[in-house]
């Protein structure tokens, strides 16, 4: 089993629609962008001067003690006190409409077929053995990492759980930042259909 180079010809052939040009770079920049803030927790928070525990009295007298004024044990320049500028509780995330993830997936999808750097497998499965996961990888690509996109049994998935430079993802969810993350992308011959179908205009 050996991979083909998936050119632009071909990939017209496969039905699917590439985009023209430069158009939809912003779209991609977009989707990437709200990828991954929507990745982002938001959950750091430090306490500021009203919210630590501390009793708000004043501490001692204005003037007579030869100490600086000082008004509370919760201020900020004392040990235990409240921070200054921390960061707060808050949601990254980003909002991104349906057609702008799509014109995303095609702008990242016509410019890797660009680079040469998707191929196309008649099939792909293993025994469930990563020795020969591995070695049905290597014999594919030559790339530190590399995705492969399609359908499969439960023994290629199980046989892939700890190979760390590859990951198998159907064509359903195979988005931008996947394209563009991987150096090498295997697509199965049985892929091209439904990524002809997220490609339709």
């Amino acid at each position: 089993m050996s991979a083909t180079v998936l050119s632009t010809e071909s990939a017209k052939q496969a039905s699917l629609n590439l985009v023209e040009g430069h158009h939809g770079k912003q779209a991609l920049n977009d989707v990437l962008v709200a990828y991954r803030a929507n990745r982002r927790q938001g959950n750091a928070h430090t306490k500021s001067r009203a919210e630590v525990s501390g009793s708000g009295s004043k501490l001692w007298n204005q003037k007579g003690t030869g100490n600086a004024r000082m008004g509370s044990k919760r201020s900020p320049i004392w040990s235990g006190g409240g921070v200054v500028f921390g960061p707060k509780t808050r949601d990254w995330s980003k909002k991104t409409t349906k057609n702008v993830r799509k014109l995303a997936f095609r702008t990242a999808l016509t410019a890797r077929i660009s680079d040469g750097a998707i191929s196309t497998i008649p099939a792909f499965s293993t025994d469930g053995k990563t020795k020969s996961f591995v070695s049905a990888v290597e014999a594919l690509s030559t790339a530190k990492k590399t995705l492969i996109v399609g359908s499969f049994d439960e023994l290629t998935f199980r046989s892939a759980r700890n190979v760390q430079n590859v990951q198998l993802i159907s064509a359903e969810e195979v988005n931008a930042e996947h394209l563009l993350l991987y150096p090498q992308v295997l697509v199965i011959a049985d892929a091209l259909p439904i990524l002809a179908r997220r490609t339709a205009i």
